[in-house]
């Protein structure tokens, strides 16, 4: 393998932040190197000067000395790349910042120092928390802030952001200031920016030595496909897992095509491989690039397209609309954002809860799981408890192409996006993806997801010491036949099973295998001579319906039964 494969670190980090707080001025001044996605070759983002794709530009230092003396790495890098992924801040563009978050190292979080925290700069922080281990906050354009108010300003935003962050895995994260562009995007670049320098030196403090492992299946997430005359197709894109090199073949999953690599890139620099972490820009031929703006690419097999999918949930604490089942929400997984159409189950009452961490192993086909109304957000009457174990099934509108494993995070990305209201509503990883169309009758049923049902009626009269008839339990259309041989409790304890129907009603008889108590009995027999004493005479002025039902409140019928809610047979269950 080429020496140039092994002597740069590669160190992702992503440019996250509010619409407007500066992050492509920011990224535009930290860089030497762009790459062909950078900084906005979108027209319609230049006229409005917004970013709308991820933009990745690059910039080297040498390797700092403090890492190469940590020696917890062992490669001999020479240079530290940072390859800078500036996110869109756009409202409706969050897809796009989740796909790009789950591809970064650290996050450098932008913030308009005049505005401070904004809406989306709350939602960026959630994307931050759920991807990637540090952050670095940025207050920009403190070009704006007048002179003489500067230095109190920003201790001022500092110590507001540091009450901000204190209940985040991102507490007490360094804070620094910057003018990426003094005088504004539409100022002369007379004006240097200012605090540039440091924040380099900051982040060079930050780096650590991301895990990178060339083992395993290739998955690279591709943001950008162009073609060069005479040479091919080239994909641009970060390697998330396994390793690349000339002469491999490559699927583009979602296009079920396999392509041979004929060269590899790193910031137009020619190698002869690549691995996870790296930034790469791989050239294949007889590809039509309009055909992939973005996706993912993979070791031909390795990655699978599914229809529906288990993950584990987790409800995202800023989210303050209610998650129910049936309901729809964008699920952002990979590089896709789908509706998907959600069921959320969690463990039945009295089941011992998994070790924390171990969430993954406690779903499994062969147990059983409660079916859920809504997302359970507290245990019993203290809703601060920690929130039980929970999953969700997605049933998509299209099929999405992802690993196992991979990120999933639901949002409500139709909310308005003026008003001041977190999107992200729930998160977690995929477990299970169901691959076949017709998942529904092929796959579904293996998910032992339950209702409860409980159905309660009266005792009517004893016809003998063994048998009693019951009413009020079913309609008179329902089909009896299918509760034939389910146990029923009486409320003056005794158990019986249901033996058929009786009548033309829906009334039924119920065989008490143990024989009715003594006091059943005359509880049963004095409420129906009661019950004929009061209709005894015609002229008494009462009717059947002025009667009370003294037998309804003394003696009550209860049926208790599980229904599997994927089960093709409706089949009722008693345990």
């Amino acid at each position: 393998m080429a020496d140039n494969w092994s002597s740069t670190l590669n160190f992702n980090i992503g440019v996250l932040g509010h619409v407007d707080s500066g992050k492509t001025s920011l990224a535009r001044a930290l860089s030497s190197t762009a790459s062909t996605a950078a900084f906005d070759k979108n027209p319609q983002s230049r006229e409005r000067g917004i970013t709308l794709d991820l933009g990745f530009s690059s910039f080297t230092v040498d390797f700092p000395e403090p890492l190469r003396e940590s020696g917890d790495h062992q490669r001999p890098y020479e240079n530290l790349q940072f390859t800078l992924v500036d996110c869109p801040g756009h409202a409706s563009l969050i897809r796009t910042i989740i796909g790009g978050a789950q591809i970064i190292d650290l996050m450098m979080l932008v913030v308009d120092v005049v505005k401070g925290v904004q809406t989306q700069t709350a939602e960026c922080l959630l994307i931050g928390e759920m991807t990637c281990p540090r952050m670095v906050v940025v207050l920009n354009k403190t070009d704006l802030l007048p002179a003489n108010k500067r230095q109190s300003a920003i201790e001022k935003m500092t110590k507001r952001l540091h009450k901000t962050l204190e209940n985040t895995s991102f507490k007490d994260c360094p804070v620094i200031a910057v003018a990426a562009k003094p005088g504004g995007p539409e100022a002369a670049d007379a004006q240097e920016p200012q605090g540039v320098s440091e924040l380099i030196e900051l982040l060079k403090k930050q780096t650590y030595i991301p895990r990178r492992d060339p083992e395993g299946d290739l998955l690279m997430a591709v943001d950008h496909c162009f073609s060069i005359r005479g040479q091919g197709t080239v994909m641009t894109g970060t390697i998330l897992q396994g390793s690349l090199a000339i002469n491999d073949t490559v699927e583009i999953p979602a296009l079920k095509v396999t392509k041979k690599v004929k060269s590899i890139q790193m910031f137009r620099k020619p190698v002869s491989g690549a691995m996870q972490g790296d930034r790469v820009g791989v050239c294949v031929t007889q590809f039509d690039p309009k055909l992939l703006e973005r996706g993912l690419v993979c070791t031909p097999g390795s990655l699978r397209t599914v229809f529906a999918a288990v993950i584990s949930a987790k409800k995202i604490g800023y989210f303050k609309g209610s998650l129910s089942t049936r309901a729809k929400f964008h699920i952002t997984v990979g590089h896709e954002t789908v509706m998907a159409r959600v069921t959320f189950f969690g463990l039945p009452p009295g089941t011992p809860h998994p070790q924390p961490g171990s969430l993954e192993m406690a779903f499994a086909f062969d147990r059983a799981y409660l079916f859920q109304e809504d997302y359970v957000t507290g245990q019993g009457e203290s809703s601060a408890g920690p929130e039980p174990e929970q999953w969700a099934l997605l049933e998509f509108e299209r099929p999405v192409t992802c690993p196992l494993h991979c990120l999933a995070i639901g949002s409500k990305l139709d909310t308005d996006i003026h008003a001041n209201a977190c999107r992200l509503a729930f998160q977690g990883r995929l477990l299970h993806g169901f691959e076949d169309k017709g998942y529904a009758e092929t796959g579904l049923p293996r998910l032992l997801i339950y209702k409860t049902k409980h159905k309660e009626g009266q005792v009517e009269r004893v016809t003998d010491d063994y048998t009693v008839i019951g009413r009020n339990l079913f309609k008179k259309e329902t089909n009896l036949q299918i509760f034939v041989g389910l146990k029923v409790t009486l409320s003056t304890g005794e158990t019986g099973v249901i033996e058929g129907g009786f009548g033309q009603s829906g009334k039924f008889k119920i065989r008490i295998p143990e024989g009715l108590r003594p006091e059943t009995k005359q509880l049963l027999s004095s409420t129906t001579s009661k019950k004929k004493g009061k209709g005894g005479g015609k002229d008494c002025g009462a009717t059947n319906e002025d009667e009370p039902k003294a037998d309804a409140q003394h003696v009550s019928i209860h049926l208790d039964f599980k229904r599997y809610v994927f089960d093709p047979h409706k089949k009722m269950v008693q345990s």
